[in-house]
């Protein structure tokens, strides 16, 4: 059956009767209501959803639950698996026991599900009803181990294990898991003369001192399939006749909307296995959630909402990670949706998602605030004074947009892109690498972005570059990191977000992917060839056509595979561009997506995945729509940076004021207003060199050189380190860091930085000695130079009153009033 059947949009009860029918315990033999108009002579459109969309059942020990998930207008979700009358059209193939259907006969029927005067339809497939399997180790027995959490890395799954018995984390190595079970310390571990009497079950049931305590009881499932494993006499399943590996994990409902703090929806987690066979996953997988205080869920499955919020609840079984989004909202909550407006993609789904949340989204910043929020954004700098007056003055309906089209052209916007992908490619002198190849790097890497290369062909040049580190300076990649599994983590974690460190040891414990996927994609960069040029300072990378990467468990040699694909065909190839080309291509499922986010995160404060590079199941995009749909805009637009940043920047979203509402003051994740950040280190500092015309000198470079123009990350000064600056020892995005500190504020107080630049600037001086100006005119320039908005009455008043003191030097109070304004929260901050 086509899984659009399965989803009816249904015209039936007014809200006040669904509350009453929703009250009751079963449907079964109620009356079905008489449908109820609203006011206007509109039914209410409810929409009724089945899940699992299909159902297989394989086996006579198969069977699969299900629910029923009522979503109403306001998109408010109800669990009503209990109230809805259930049925299946052929009893003599499946039967239903509770919210449990069971094999009967081989063939096809249907489940259905009846709920006021609604009835939708799920396909039901019975297959091998009479069959009988034999309980497997690496199909039974080991998710029962992962379920009872003995392989967790708290328990068995420790490195050292627990109290003399090891087994792999979350059953990475079934092999030696089986050994370690049936092999060591004799009989006792287990007994297959009576197979109760093993001590791997005793412990399990309670019945002898456990450290881990009780897992489960005699009467369980979990106790049935080890102790008919160990009955059968332990089997290890044979090498030619291995289970099927599972191939996908489903979670259902894939989004919950719960109103009112304890409302509950049970979700169902479906395995499907390479052989196409399905399996419920209720008993076996673990459930965990990514915020307890919101959404909690047991061992069962069941959501509870908590607080309001958003959470994400997540079912892990094997090497698979899934999970479905949670919102919670409080019940009886009033709100009132704000009026639709002409809106973009970013704004619509923004929009949508704070509609979802009831959020109301604080209005639009001023002008003032718009031209200094996009300037510092896309440049680096301040506007100017003349830059301010036009724009503000400007009566056009687009000047938003025309100004963002006018930054986009500027030099800085490439300088300050070119500065932030060298510290996630760690570009800086070192031993290995010299000053001169440094240079040469960053200078290759501001001219594409200043010829507004596509940033796929930018990558896929960097990671197939050959030749010498002088002459080809993006070979420079492969010197200023040698290692060939670290150049995977790198390339994983820059270019894709994807931190895949954990899988170095272990399969990943909150990802997909395994000991195999790392090694897999390690492989591709095994082949990379070093050789010294004639220059001591050069070296030459090249493709060897040899050497191979080795697993760190079987100690075999790992093929080239893809994260998340195939084994491609790399024989008489250069690895490294049979990876480029799939890393780039439109239809990568990571690529585009990973680079939009980065972008996002820039201008908005905060990644839809935050951090950006640590993209994984268990931290997932706050708002999934626009993730993707930002990755599709990118590809859409051949990788064109610009009109990226475009579409963000002229959005309302990113136009929003800082101020909150009672709705959204407590909104971290959503966009309902802008977000106060720090300015970066290096722009700030070159912020305090623009306002007060007093250049800094960094050393290798001329005088005016501004901060994000240093190339080598191995320059800096006291001010950039204390403001956070990357030391580029790692591709981290953490490593630069805009998190105030009470060093940087007793730095700005007593450092030279500001009161220096001041003095030496001279412009307190040049105004009041040569352009003639009053301390009131003097002040108008300083916070609109500084704050890009006009003094207020108050803090006129204070200037007043320094410079009425007795023996006041107007020279002398305008630097210290320009001082102050320099080390204020709002100078510093970007807002």
């Amino acid at each position: 059956m086509n899984r659009s059947f399965n989803r009816l949009t249904v015209r039936t009860l007014g809200l006040a009767v669904v509350a009453a029918v929703l009250g009751t315990s079963s449907l079964a033999n109620a009356a079905t209501p008489e449908p109820v108009k609203s006011d206007s002579g509109e039914l209410p459109k409810i929409d009724l959803a089945i899940y699992p969309p299909e159902i297989s059942l394989t086996t006579a020990a198969d069977f699969q639950s299900f629910v029923a998930v009522l979503r109403r207008d306001d998109g408010v979700t109800e669990d009503i698996t209990e109230q809805v009358r259930w049925s299946v059209v052929n009893d003599k193939l499946a039967k239903i026991d509770g919210h449990l259907l069971r094999p009967v006969a081989d063939g096809e029927t249907t489940l259905r599900g009846r709920f006021s005067g609604t009835t939708v339809d799920v396909k039901v497939t019975v297959a091998k009803a009479g069959t009988h399997p034999p309980v497997s180790f690496i199909k039974d027995v080991m998710p029962t181990l992962t379920r009872a959490g003995c392989n967790t890395g708290s328990c068995h799954g420790a490195a050292r294990g627990k109290d003399g018995f090891n087994l792999s984390l979350f059953g990475f190595d079934p092999n030696g898991d089986y050994q370690r079970i049936t092999r060591e310390i004799g009989v006792r571990r287990i007994n297959l003369a009576v197979p109760s009497e093993s001590l791997l079950l005793k412990k399990s049931v309670g019945s002898v001192p456990h450290t881990g305590g009780k897992l489960f009881d005699v009467d369980s499932d979990y106790y049935e399939t080890m102790h008919s494993w160990l009955e059968a006499g332990a089997p290890k399943d044979a090498a030619d006749a291995l289970p099927p590996a599972v191939t996908s994990v489903a979670i259902y409902p894939p989004q919950v909307v719960l109103e009112g703090e304890g409302a509950k929806q049970r979700m169902v987690a479906v395995a499907t296995y390479a052989d196409g066979t399905t399996r419920d996953l209720s008993r076996l997988a673990t459930f965990s959630t990514n915020d307890a205080s919101v959404a909690p869920i047991d061992q069962d499955g069941v959501a509870t909402a908590g607080s309001r919020g958003e959470a994400f609840v997540m079912a892990r079984f094997d090497t698979h990670t899934v999970g479905s989004q949670v919102l919670t909202l409080p019940a009886d909550l009033k709100y009132i949706a704000p009026e639709p407006q002409p809106s973009s993609y970013v704004d619509e789904l923004v929009d949508k998602k704070l509609n979802q949340l009831r959020l109301v989204p604080s209005g639009q910043c001023t002008d003032e605030e718009f031209i200094r929020r996009a300037t510092i954004d896309i440049t680096g700098l301040l506007p100017t004074e003349e830059e301010l007056n036009l724009f503000v003055n400007d009566v056009a309906p687009d000047k938003r947009e025309a100004l963002i089209d006018r930054l986009l052209e500027r030099k800085e916007f490439s300088e300050i892109w070119a500065m932030k992908f060298a510290q996630l490619l760690m570009i800086k002198s070192t031993n290995q690498v010299s000053k001169k190849s440094a240079l040469l790097y960053a200078n290759w890497l501001t001219d594409q972005f200043a010829r507004n290369v596509p940033i796929n062909e930018m990558v896929h040049d960097l990671l197939t570059s050959t030749g010498g580190t002088f002459g080809e300076p993006a070979t420079n990649f492969y010197e200023i990191e040698r290692d060939t599994l670290k150049t995977a983590e790198n390339v994983a974690q820059v270019f894709m977000g994807i931190r895949t460190q954990c899988a170095q040891c272990h399969n990943h414990p909150f990802d997909r992917w395994t000991m195999d996927d790392y090694y897999g994609f390690a492989a591709f960069f095994s082949q990379v060839g070093r050789k010294q040029a004639e220059d001591y300072r050069e070296k030459i990378v090249y493709n060897r056509f040899s050497g191979e990467t080795k697993h760190l468990v079987t100690k075999q040699n790992v093929p080239p595979k893809f994260l998340g694909g195939d084994a491609p065909d790399t024989k008489g190839k250069d690895r490294r561009e049979v990876l480029a080309e799939w890393l780039v291509a439109g239809d990568n499922p990571f690529f585009s997506t990973s680079i939009a986010n980065r972008v996002w995160a820039h201008f908005m404060g905060s990644g839809l995945v935050d951090p950006v590079d640590d993209i994984r199941v268990s931290n997932p995009p706050s708002n999934p729509e626009l993730f993707d749909r930002l990755g599709e805009k990118l590809v859409e637009y051949n990788y064109d940076f610009r009109k990226l940043v475009r579409d963000i920047c002229t959005s309302r979203a990113y136009g929003r004021s800082t101020k909150t509402n009672d709705s959204n003051a407590h909104d971290t994740r959503n966009y309902a207003h802008a977000t106060i950040r720090r300015v970066p280190a290096e722009s700030l500092l070159d912020c305090i060199c623009q306002v007060t015309e007093s250049p800094e000198k960094f050393s290798g470079l001329p005088l005016g050189s501004r901060a994000v123009q240093i190339s080598d990350g191995a320059t800096s000064n006291y001010f950039l380190t204390t403001f956070g600056r990357s030391p580029r020892a790692t591709v981290c995005e953490c490593e630069a860091t805009t998190d105030p500190s009470l060093s940087q504020a007793l730095h700005l107080l007593n450092g030279s930085s500001v009161h220096n630049k001041i003095v030496r600037g001279g412009l307190i001086k040049r105004w009041i000695n040569d352009e003639k100006l009053d301390p009131d005119a003097i002040l108008d320039r300083i916070y609109r130079r500084a704050l890009s908005r006009d003094p207020s009455a108050e803090e006129r008043e204070a200037v007043k009153a320094l410079l009425a003191e007795e023996g006041a030097q107007p020279q002398a109070v305008m630097e210290d009033v320009f001082w102050a304004v320099l080390n204020g929260r709002e100078f510093v901050f970007n807002h």
